[in-house]
């Protein structure tokens, strides 16, 4: 059964936060930041990992959010890999693999657009 970001009907800038916020703990996965080396990684030599934890650029401008919401979020709950793994991954009561929650790039479905 497909669950995703829901959010009532007319709230454009709440559904646009709550979607940005399911592609930034995406995009932490693929970008290697973790719960434990978000600090770490604002040191990274790369453009995106910068533009993600607000190093560089606006990345939540558009949002009407600052440039560091996305690394704070992912200080908070983990990245994507770290929430599933937390609350239903084979570790949990569930002990449920990831499948097709993995990454696009790990053989799985989930893919976000890119930190621009």
């Amino acid at each position: 059964e497909p669950l995703g970001p829901v959010v009532r009907q007319g709230d454009d800038q709440w559904l646009n936060i709550a979607k940005w916020t399911l592609f930034a703990l995406l995009n932490a996965e693929e970008l290697g930041i973790t719960q434990a080396n978000v600090e770490e990684m604002k040191k990274s030599d790369n453009p995106s990992v910068k533009r993600f934890l607000g190093v560089e650029g606006a990345y939540g401008e558009g949002l009407g959010l600052d440039k560091d919401w996305a690394g704070r979020v992912v200080s908070a709950v983990g990245n994507y890999g770290e929430v599933f793994d937390r609350n239903v991954g084979p570790e949990t009561p569930l002990g449920i693999g990831r499948g097709l929650n993995a990454l696009w790039n790990e053989g799985g479905i989930q893919y976000a657009p890119p930190v621009r």
